[in-house]
């Protein structure tokens, strides 16, 4: 599923956030990246997505290079991918369910069907009966499930996630650390980046340690 070969990542500024970077993840594993911070886990995540490129190496996701993909074509090609923010990134001023709906709605899904996939991913959240509520009258667990509900509405065969835990408390991150291996269970493939080392020891699960830009551990499937 995702397969980086001697991967260099430097930004404009100089800093090289990568360097020789090669493993790789196949379909419906469950993987963490862990390391400190700046190690090189968002970089990781942003070249998966393709918010960036890599200076050198080889990327390959879905078992195509990202290096084929034309600029015009990326959103086409993000729209396999689920993505969750630790900040969740919601629109405050709208409902649950117009958050939820958005990436169908840019996919140009008829109506019926968004209100029934919306409701179907809200359900697998747990958060079914809160369509109406905004963002700001819920907590902050029950804004990260709708943020996860948002990246599953697709049903994208690939959920990457940076830092998702980063602002709960130790029992809600357990909560959302959960809720992402029921979602692997079923064969979709999730990468997680975490700097939360306590936690990743409580599931059985794939990790990659990444420390100065490097690949420094890795544990087998």
């Amino acid at each position: 599923m995702i397969h980086f070969d001697q991967v260099y990542k430097r930004y404009p500024s100089g800093r090289e956030a990568l360097a020789g970077v090669s493993f790789r993840i196949e379909r419906g594993d469950l993987t963490f990246l862990t390391g400190h911070s700046g190690a090189g886990k968002s970089s990781i995540l942003k070249l998966i997505a393709l918010i960036e490129r890599p200076t050198r190496g080889r990327v390959t996701v879905a078992d195509r290079s990202t290096a084929t993909i034309r600029p015009r074509a990326i959103p086409l090609f993000r729209r396999g991918i689920g993505v969750v923010f630790q900040d969740n990134k919601l629109l405050v001023d709208r409902p649950v369910a117009d958050n939820v709906a958005l990436p169908l709605i840019i996919a140009g899904v008829p109506r019926k069907e968004i209100d029934k996939r919306v409701r179907a991913a809200l359900d697998q959240v747990g958060l079914l009966g809160k369509e109406r509520n905004r963002p700001t009258e819920l907590s902050a667990g029950e804004q990260q499930r709708v943020g996860i509900a948002r990246a599953v509405v697709a049903k994208p065969p690939l959920l990457i996630a940076d830092e998702p835990t980063g602002n709960l408390d130790p029992d809600l991150a357990v909560e959302i650390m959960r809720l992402f291996k029921r979602f692997s269970d079923v064969g979709v493939t999730i990468v997680i980046a975490t700097h939360d080392v306590h936690l990743v020891d409580r599931f059985d699960a794939r990790r990659i340690v990444l420390g100065d830009g490097r690949v420094a551990a890795e544990t087998p499937r």
